[in-house]
């Protein structure tokens, strides 16, 4: 199976978003991507740098014009195409989630964002309701909390959305559901005062984080983050900072990005999942029966 990511700045004109992630997209199946993610609310700038009512007119349903255009995309190139957009699900209720269509074009599921933050220029809360809890299992998914894995033609998919990067228990329970990769669509960046300081050492925890996942779980991981400064009126903006990256569940690099606009594609062989699991058997020493005390907020 052959994945491939797109990093992308964006502008304020959501048709031409979409039109060059087409373009990106057809980029990435010439160079053999059978699996395509693009990356968080790809077809806008990072709204939530404000809490502005207006702009939840950015979002549309699911499916709308973007992820329906992402369809007829996948049947023509036949290629599975993770699709992050804002969505509105209905009146006073709206997610940031992920549509996955499957190589023939048709829609198998939406992840929606289970863990949402709220911090200065991240102002996700007020946009966003979490993710629901459910259990789901049919042909082509299974679900556990509100995480959820689907078959695609070339691969079982786990997809989570940027804050949940930096919960173990979220990459865990979509591994035992059975994803062979999990897609982390992110808009992560640095905000400029604090680059100096804390931005290599950000973007590191940021790799490192994810990179933990895939040992731990002996999966492949996959990561497409944007790129570019966007501003905000009355701040100093966010500066995205790219580095989307693809690895192995060694943890090992398959495939990286800079700081610029990238494609980046690298095929992933499943059968080192399994070679992985035999000498490092961490989930079969896992010891199931004493981790009850997770499920409290605190224990101190």
């Amino acid at each position: 199976m052959t994945v491939g990511l797109i990093q992308e700045a964006v502008t304020a004109d959501v048709q031409a978003n979409v039109n060059r992630a087409v373009e990106r997209v057809r980029e990435a199946a010439e160079r053999g991507a059978q699996i395509v993610c693009l990356q968080e609310l790809f077809n806008a700038p990072y709204f939530c740098k404000a809490q502005r009512h207006d702009r939840f007119d950015i979002a549309e349903p699911i499916p709308g014009p973007a992820v329906e255009r992402m369809q007829e995309l996948a049947r023509e190139l036949e290629v599975v195409i993770i699709v992050p957009v804002f969505e509105r699900q209905g009146a006073g209720i709206y997610r940031n989630s992920a549509a996955v269509v499957d190589a023939d074009g048709s829609m198998l599921g939406v992840y929606r964002k289970m863990h949402i933050p709220d911090d200065p220029l991240f102002n996700e809360k007020f946009y966003f309701t979490p993710g629901d809890s459910h259990v789901t299992h049919d042909g082509d998914h299974k679900g556990a909390g509100g995480f959820r894995v689907w078959n695609t033609r070339y691969a079982k998919i786990g997809v989570l959305i940027c804050w949940d990067q930096w919960y173990p228990e979220a990459a865990r329970i979509t591994a035992l559901l059975g994803a062979e990769i999990l897609f982390y669509p992110t808009a992560i960046g640095w905000h400029p005062a604090e680059k100096e300081e804390f931005g290599n050492a950000q973007m590191d925890a940021w790799r490192t984080a994810q990179r933990a996942h895939a040992i731990a779980n002996g999966v492949f991981v996959a990561s497409p983050n944007r790129v570019g400064h966007e501003d905000e009126p009355g701040t100093n903006g966010i500066e995205f900072f790219g580095q989307s990256f693809i690895c192995d569940p060694f943890g090992r690099i398959l495939a990286e990005a800079g700081t610029d606009p990238a494609v980046i594609v690298a095929p992933c062989d499943r059968r080192l999942i399994e070679d992985t699991r035999r000498n490092w058997p961490f989930l079969r020493d896992r010891r199931i029966d004493a981790y009850g005390p997770i499920l409290n907020r605190y224990l101190g």
